[in-house]
């Protein structure tokens, strides 16, 4: 069995989730739920309970095995038991593709320090040099301005716009397609 993927930044671990992360993860998304909550699909109360973490826990290492995603949650270096972001590359295709779908989210408490660049910057080295990927592709909601400039400043170039694309929140929701390739890193 190989071990778990560990990545490091100057401020950062990026970490293959485990088991025993399920009780940090509820904390983080407890502690966040109001500030996810725009961004993200609606959430049954059942979602946020230990039990719906490990659940999704054992999903995702499953993915993983499969080779379909890559997902890594981010600890502070100083701290790495504690969950502060994630950043997931799901829908892994391969062949003639060679593409994923990327997302992340950020503690509240961490935002504005440049933390999310800094982990996607490392993970994206990782997916790209590593792991063999072409594309990667990031789509956001028109509002979420946040998130528009970090993607940009990753090099990410928007290319579109799809109508109702997701149901984010309760409501079907446009979101901007983007998209980093290999060759524009």
């Amino acid at each position: 069995m190989q071990a778990p993927l560990r990545l490091t930044t100057p401020r950062l671990l990026l970490r293959q989730p485990q088991s025993a992360d399920a009780q940090a993860l509820l904390d983080y998304r407890l502690r966040n739920r109001e500030h996810l909550r725009p961004w993200e699909p609606a959430r049954d109360e059942s979602f946020f309970t230990l039990d719906a973490q490990r659940r999704l826990l054992q999903e995702q290492a499953a993915r993983m095995d499969d080779g379909c995603a890559l997902h890594l949650v981010l600890a502070p270096a100083a701290s790495p038991a504690a969950v502060i972001g994630e950043c997931n590359f799901s829908n892994i295709v391969r062949g003639p593709f060679q593409a994923c779908h990327l997302g992340f989210s950020l503690d509240a408490a961490a935002q504005g320090q440049g933390l999310m660049h800094e982990a996607l910057q490392r993970a994206l080295a990782h997916v790209f040099d590593v792991l063999g990927l072409h594309r990667v592709m990031a789509n956001h909601m028109p509002e979420n301005l946040r998130s528009a400039r970090l993607l940009e400043k990753l090099g990410f170039d928007k290319e579109g716009l799809a109508r109702a694309y997701l149901h984010i929140n309760g409501a079907w929701a446009d979101h901007v397609l983007t998209a980093l390739v290999a060759e524009s890193r």
